[in-house]
């Protein structure tokens, strides 16, 4: 007798990822032009097979919906016509649907008494079937468990995903001049706007900006939309489902166009709060930063992690990263992670790296990695092992003669936006940190999978380039990583990145993480790092060699002044010597900079993880670690969240408790160590 199951839709593993990366990707206009992507667009495989085994007591009708034309087999042989019903006979059988779609994912919803679809069905892209003189077809195709989310209901397929909106009105409106009007909705937000009641002829001219001077600069703004009026009713306006990034809104009236009320569609992902992290402490400002921090992470939060929600709106790794790290400690959202995991991959052939950049390929590894680490998800990471197996493949083809990743001419080299000129010619030092590490999980990954000779090769190739990186790269006299070698000459510019990097990812042994805090990190003649992004890093790095009073002025020094010069949400880049409009400025455009970057919100992170100290450890949460910090503080509190609920930590000057909801854990405070058990209180005297 078959388990009785849950029905759900079913498709091929990352096809709905795909399909819907590519409608998020191209939702980006500039000045009403559409802008898409840079990189190549994959799309979903447009025919896929289904099947399943079955041994029935007796005959069963199930229920069939399709997204896309299909045809159904029982042991082999086509039924007749696309049926919504279908009686199985009872006994032993194979039954499989064939479904073709070109627009959106091929998808299948059964619900029987004992059929249902689920995760216990095979999926395949390879129609490789043929047919016997019998008549009888054969499946030789390759099959893969199938992919599913929570489109559990029969009429809500996956195509039909959607992330949910909320009417709200603006905070503060303000006539500029007689047929025109700015409005102000208190902070940085996205959604679409709704004029109601529109009345005359003409047109509705609508300028958005993140800040005031952008929306009032019609001229120089980067997006705008046009809304034209002719009704002798009234009627409403919604501007187009493509979503824009503002604060300000600055409508002008041509003609004898009009309207009663303007008001938006917040649109915005959703979220428990009862199973959200938190963070408080003595310190105002600080309290400040971590509540925008957690909004910057919210808005950039949509269907994926994505950068910037004015500016570049589209899922790039470096930045997406960050926001796992983020969301880990702030929402625990392990299905958006998943998602722009499974996007950022694409599908094979492999012709380019991730958003053409190689620094983002490596990204795409470690963000697996630390996925893992946070979730212990070894069924999803079954699922990418392929796929990472043969990205890593295509890397290593395009390494040089000693095995160190070279920029080809038709790679990006990003590492940063820095205000000093630094070469990104050659073999970077930077880049080759990032690749041993990703050899290095990718041993881990093939030993997890009991690949042995796979996992040797990977161990191999690690440990040569860890030789040849600590050889040609560190330096005794200087007490740090030199920039890059370059056709057999080394550059000795001394940046912060390698160095960085050498430190978070434990590549440097722990005299040389002292030495590089002292010679580079602490150093101000090592030119300064500009952006949230690296900052993110940097920070990281100070903290992991316990410089913790440092790293607390340092957020309240970068992300309070960006406070003070007014931001709602965290920016893409931040100078504080910058004046005025100039603070708005990038890209050779007045008004370029994102207002909302994602790696702008990195407090989060670095508050839960550092200060209040919680990680997991190798298992997902079922054992972790807390080491608060107070670096001055008078007293913090906080919760983050885990697979199994929250922990909360509370720390002042004369003790430390901890609850958590789930896992086992050790409090770390001084040369005290303590058991943490599940749902359990546990307060330590200072």
């Amino acid at each position: 007798m078959e388990r009785k199951s849950e029905a759900t839709w079913i498709w091929y593993p990352a096809d709905f990822e795909v399909w819907l990366g590519n409608i998020f990707n191209n939702r980006r206009t500039e000045r009403g032009a559409m802008f898409p992507p840079f990189w190549k667009q994959d799309s979903h495989w447009p025919t896929v097979v289904f099947r399943r085994y079955y041994e029935l007591q007796q005959d069963e009708s199930i229920n069939i919906r399709v997204e896309g034309r299909f045809n159904l087999s029982l042991d082999g042989k086509l039924q007749f016509g696309q049926p919504k019903t279908f009686l199985v006979p009872r006994g032993k059988h194979e039954l499989t649907l064939k479904v073709w779609n070109q627009t959106t994912p091929p998808s299948i919803y059964i619900e029987g008494a004992t059929i249902n679809s689920d995760r216990s069905w095979e999926v395949s892209y390879e129609d490789k079937i043929w047919i016997d003189e019998e008549g009888t077809a054969h499946d030789s195709g390759i099959y893969v468990p199938v992919a599913s989310w929570n489109f559990n209901a029969p009429d809500t397929p996956p195509s039909q995903f959607r992330l949910p909106r909320k009417e709200q009105k603006p905070a503060k409106a303000e006539t500029t001049s007689g047929n025109a009007i700015l409005y102000d909705f208190g902070r940085e937000t996205f959604g679409n706007l709704k004029f109601i009641g529109l009345h005359g002829q003409g047109t509705l001219c609508i300028y958005y900006g993140e800040s005031r001077e952008e929306a009032l600069d019609h001229e120089h703004c980067e997006t705008l939309d046009l809304c034209p009026v002719c009704c002798d009713t009234t009627t409403t306006f919604t501007t187009a489902d493509d979503g824009k990034a503002f604060r300000f809104v600055h409508v002008v009236k041509e003609g004898s166009a009009g309207y009663k009320e303007l008001l938006m569609d917040y649109e915005y992902a959703p979220y428990d709060p009862q199973h959200s992290g938190s963070f408080c402490c003595s310190d105002d400002e600080l309290n400040r930063i971590w509540q925008v921090s957690a909004y910057t992470l919210e808005l950039t939060t949509r269907e994926f992690f994505t950068d910037g929600i004015k500016r570049d709106r589209w899922i790039w790794s470096g930045d997406a990263i960050q926001s796992y790290l983020m969301n880990f400690y702030l929402h625990f959202d392990t299905e958006c992670v998943k998602r722009t995991i499974r996007q950022l991959r694409g599908k094979d052939p492999v012709t380019a790296h991730i958003n053409t950049i190689m620094d983002y390929t490596f990204y795409w590894f470690l963000s697996i990695w630390q996925y893992l680490l946070f979730t212990h998800d070894t069924a999803t990471i079954s699922e990418l092992q392929p796929s990472m197996v043969r990205l890593m493949d295509y890397v290593l083809q395009r390494t040089n003669a000693d095995g160190m990743a070279e920029a080809q001419p038709d790679d990006w080299i990003f590492v940063d936006w820095t205000d000093f000129p630094m070469h990104k010619r050659g073999a970077l030092c930077f880049e080759q940190i990032l690749l041993h590490q990703s050899l290095a999980f990718m041993a881990s990954i093939s030993t997890l999978f009991k690949d042995s000779n796979l996992a040797r090769s990977y161990l191999e190739k690690a440990y040569n380039l860890r030789m040849l990186i600590k050889k040609t790269f560190w330096n005794r006299e200087k007490h740090a990583f030199m920039h890059a070698l370059e056709d057999g000459e080394l550059n000795t510019q001394i940046t912060r990145f390698p160095n960085i990097m050498a430190i978070i990812l434990d590549f440097a042994d722990e005299k040389e993480k002292e030495d590089i805090v002292a010679n580079v990190l602490l150093n101000p003649d090592v030119p300064p790092i500009t952006t949230p992004y690296m900052r993110f890093y940097e920070l990281e790095a100070l903290c992991q060699t316990g410089h913790y009073n440092y790293v607390l002025k340092e957020i309240k020094d970068y992300w309070g002044g960006m406070l003070r010069q007014g931001a709602t949400t965290f920016w893409e880049k931040y100078n504080p010597s910058d004046q005025g409009a100039e603070h708005y400025a990038m890209y050779g455009r007045p008004y370029g900079k994102s207002l909302c970057h994602s790696w702008g919100a990195s407090p989060i992170y670095l508050l839960g993880k550092y200060f209040l100290g919680v990680s997991p450890a190798i298992n997902g949460y079922q054992t972790y670690t807390v080491r608060p910090v107070l670096a001055g503080l008078k007293w913090m509190k906080g919760d983050v969240p885990t697979p199994f609920g929250k922990i909360h930590v509370e720390m002042d000057t004369h003790h430390v408790s901890v609850y958590s909801d789930g896992g086992t854990g050790t409090l770390y405070v001084g040369e005290q160590v303590v058991e943490i058990p599940p749902k359990k209180t546990i307060t330590l005297e200072l």
